[in-house]
């Protein structure tokens, strides 16, 4: 199943720093545990204009980038969540 291209924004904006991308992701670990589940990620979509099936598309998305197979997205993964976010979201993420 392809995923549609769609134009989200993260704070209002759809160019950030990877420090941004963090900071904003991290508003949504709800349990403070340091990782983002599926439905923290649910969350996050629904609120950057993800419209629709959230969960549905936050489950793809963990699934494409949770390396170690936890089904939740640590420090060490959310690299993974940003190049996913390029590629799919249209967040540009602006490395220097």
């Amino acid at each position: 199943m392809a995923i549609k291209t769609r134009a989200y924004s993260v704070d209002g904006k759809r160019e950030m720093t990877i420090d941004e991308f963090k900071r904003w992701l991290k508003k949504f670990d709800d349990d403070k545990d340091g990782r983002i589940s599926r439905d923290e990620l649910a969350n996050a979509i629904r609120v950057s204009n993800g419209g629709w099936f959230t969960r549905r598309k936050s489950k793809r998305i963990i699934r494409s980038v949770d390396v170690n197979g936890s089904g939740f997205i640590d420090d060490n993964e959310i690299k993974n969540l940003a190049e996913f976010a390029e590629k799919h979201l249209n967040v540009r993420i602006l490395h220097w």
